[in-house]
């Protein structure tokens, strides 16, 4: 099997399904959490809520990541996330690339603008973390 890296809009279409996907988990995630937690009025409400999605992205990316090193989306676009030498993620890389993504995405989307000027077309939070994704050409 030989490897190369995906096209930066290749990348971008799977992005946009993966916001579908994890749409449809936050949904889940939401009516779970607003099932345990019903007073909405409470102070502490809006905070809890979102911190408990964050994790739960985080957890849902981290575990794939780790498990596979594809998340449903990268399957299906044939994508596999590495790590900088070819191996297997650890847990400690995959908290560490979605942090940054996460921080990346919130400033403007600047760590994926970053791709169309690295020398290697990654992602600003694969740069910083070590990683690395890879497109599968059989």
């Amino acid at each position: 099997m030989t490897y190369s890296t995906p096209g930066f809009w290749r990348r971008i279409v799977c992005l946009i399904y993966e916001f579908l996907l994890l749409l449809a988990i936050l949904f889940f995630a939401s009516f779970i959490f607003h099932l345990i937690f019903s007073n909405t009025s409470s102070i502490y409400f809006k905070p809890l809520f979102q911190l408990y999605l964050v994790v739960i992205m985080g957890y849902y990316f981290s575990w794939f990541w780790t498990h596979g090193g594809q998340t449903l989306a990268m399957q299906t676009w044939k994508m596999r996330l590495v790590a900088a030498d070819g191996s297997n993620l650890t847990k400690k890389q995959a908290i560490t690339r979605y942090l940054f993504a996460l921080i990346g995405i919130f400033l403007f989307g600047l760590g994926i603008i970053w791709a169309l000027f690295d020398r290697d077309r990654q992602f600003l939070h694969d740069r910083l973390a070590g990683t690395r994704i890879i497109k599968r050409e059989n």
